[in-house]
């Protein structure tokens, strides 16, 4: 089944939650609905794009309300073996000086147009990590600090690695929203180089002082291969990491001084990463891109307005409505603008059914 999406380069577009179906919890709200909703798009116009999630095994909560009115959240458990084929490629990424093992389990989003696209679940509940390891894909927006900037990792280094493992070629990397910026830190690591031998640097590798020499990354050519989509206009909506920590889960990842002037000084705000690593940048909407440009001066953000997928959030009443009076509909959403043609009865009748059928 993989075979038939590795012949062709592909767009590797990343997302930390992305809405497969209703009973699938890898999503909590609006990033995950826009995600899940381009990649159906996508699958329509049997565009060269692969998925990269969490494969959230407990999803984000169920809530429950108990009789005084308060809100109560459970874990959401899904089974991925239930909707997904498990892939047979491991690879690993040090997390805090060990080695965290990642799995990939295939979704694959089939069109009523005939289109598929290929979703790639990374999943780190294998039996060769530690029981604190198997844990970091499982919560949707889990934990604290340190549990996040662990699945960041898993993400983004994880995810390029993987998809190297699996056989894409890969001609371009989307972020939708920071979360999966460090996919830039690898790129970066990919493209190191030592430009220049230290002087008094000794055979070994290191300079006479103890400090290892000085490393070089082709960022030009990282930013060329990767594009950015920021989608909350407020600060609290970016993560932010401490450096500390940073430094403690990294494992010699990165140059640090290379980190700091791509990521910010004080803490590493990955908003800030994608920003420098991306050659195009977009906001989700004309005045989310302006405020965009003011929350961050000297960065080109374009607009380009939210979408949903038609056929997905249109009931089937309105499916069989717009097949007879607007055919391609679902191809085009702009031909709904001919929807204005359609008899008021038929609407008001297609209205009932669907009113009926969420009843």
């Amino acid at each position: 089944m993989l075979g038939e999406f590795l012949h062709e380069p592909r767009v590797a577009y990343f997302s930390m939650e992305v809405a497969l179906r209703s009973d699938i919890p890898t999503y909590s709200g609006g990033l995950g609905i826009l995600a899940g909703d381009t990649l159906r798009s996508s699958a329509d116009l049997a565009l060269p794009l692969v998925g990269v999630s969490l494969v959230s095994r407990a999803g984000y909560f169920k809530q429950t309300i108990d009789a005084d009115g308060r809100q109560h959240e459970q874990p959401a458990y899904w089974d991925p073996e239930s909707a997904a084929r498990r892939l047979d490629a491991k690879i690993a990424v040090r997390i805090e000086g060990r080695a965290v093992w990642i799995g990939a389990w295939l979704f694959v989003l089939q069109s009523d147009l005939g289109g598929r696209a290929p979703i790639i679940l990374l999943d780190t509940d294998l039996e060769e990590n530690r029981r604190e390891d198997r844990e970091i894909t499982h919560y949707l927006y889990g934990g604290d600090e340190a549990y996040r900037l662990k699945q960041e990792m898993v993400l983004g280094i994880g995810g390029v690695r993987l998809l190297h493992a699996l056989g894409f070629e890969i001609s371009t990397y989307h972020m939708n929203e920071g979360h999966s910026a460090l996919l830039g830190v690898e790129l970066l690591r990919r493209r190191a180089y030592q430009p220049v031998q230290p002087r008094g640097q000794t055979p070994g590798g290191q300079t006479p002082g103890g400090l290892t020499p000085y490393v070089s990354y082709d960022i030009p050519s990282v930013r060329a291969l990767c594009r950015f989509t920021t989608h909350t206009p407020l600060e609290v909506a970016h993560d932010h990491f401490s450096y500390d920590l940073v430094t403690r889960l990294f494992d010699d990842l990165i140059d640090m001084q290379t980190l700091r002037s791509l990521a910010g000084d004080d803490n590493l705000n990955t908003t800030r990463l994608a920003l420098n690593l991306s050659e195009f940048v977009n906001g989700v909407g004309s005045r989310h891109a302006e405020v965009a440009r003011q929350m961050f001066p000297g960065y080109q953000v374009r607009a380009i307005s939210n979408g949903v997928h038609p056929y997905t959030w249109a009931a089937s009443s309105f499916h069989d409505l717009y097949n007879r009076y607007v055919p391609g509909w679902c191809h085009e959403p702009e031909l709904l603008m001919r929807a204005y043609s359609i008899p008021s009865v038929e609407i008001a009748q297609a209205h009932a059914a669907a009113k009926r059928t969420l009843i």
